[in-house]
């Protein structure tokens, strides 16, 4: 199991990066504001079961890499780290997508179909996780295929819960996400600031 250290600065790293408006979330957003809280929560569910299935696969992969050598992970352990650095100023210099009004009205069954095939396919959410979850695993402690999942798991739940509320809170505030401009200065340059900061942290943390 991860130490309570890990877990904490896990909970604190995962939540930094959950609350900042991605992707996801301005998916969740534009759907909220188009067909209503209900439909984006259906878009929810669809997303955080393909987060998990990624969870799932990064544990497998990791597991593997670890049977492998020590080494080895300790290779991917710093490749993950320049991934998230790299993803933070890819993010800086990529105009953010905008709150737009949807013309596509879609079903809660549709939504969360889609949800699931577009988050189980995309291969940056595959990336994502084989980079951020070996910065909190020790492999001096048990099992590391358990440390992916609960860590992973943690991930999945506090995921459902930020972009729940993302997707309520965007329906109440619908005319004001269409009028406003400050949600794409977050999405560019704060996002990609927390992922600059985790890569280099994780890069600089004793291994």
């Amino acid at each position: 199991m991860p130490s309570i250290e890990s877990l904490l600065a896990f909970g604190i790293a995962s939540l930094a990066l959950l609350v900042i408006p991605g992707p996801a979330v301005l998916y969740i957003i534009n759907r909220s504001v188009a067909d209503g809280r209900n439909v984006a929560l259906a878009a929810v569910a669809g997303l955080e079961i393909g987060n998990f299935m990624h969870v799932i696969a990064a544990t497998v992969g990791l597991s593997a890499v670890i049977a492998t050598s020590a080494a080895a992970f300790s290779v991917v352990k710093w490749i993950g780290a320049g991934y998230l650095i790299y993803i933070g100023f890819r993010t800086l210099v990529t105009k953010p997508q905008t709150v737009n009004q949807l013309n596509d009205p879609m079903s809660r069954r549709r939504a969360f179909t889609q949800g699931i095939v577009v988050n189980t396919f995309n291969p940056k959410v595959a990336l994502f996780f084989l980079s951020f979850l070996p910065q909190f695993i020790d492999a001096n402690r048990g099992s590391a295929a358990l440390q992916s999942l609960v860590l992973g798991s943690i991930f999945v739940v506090l995921g459902c819960i930020s972009d729940s509320l993302f997707a309520i809170l965007a329906s109440a505030l619908r005319g004001t996400l269409l009028r406003g401009k400050s949600l794409p200065f977050v999405q560019r340059y704060v996002a990609g600031s927390v992922f600059i900061a985790l890569g280099a942290i994780a890069s600089t943390t004793r291994r």
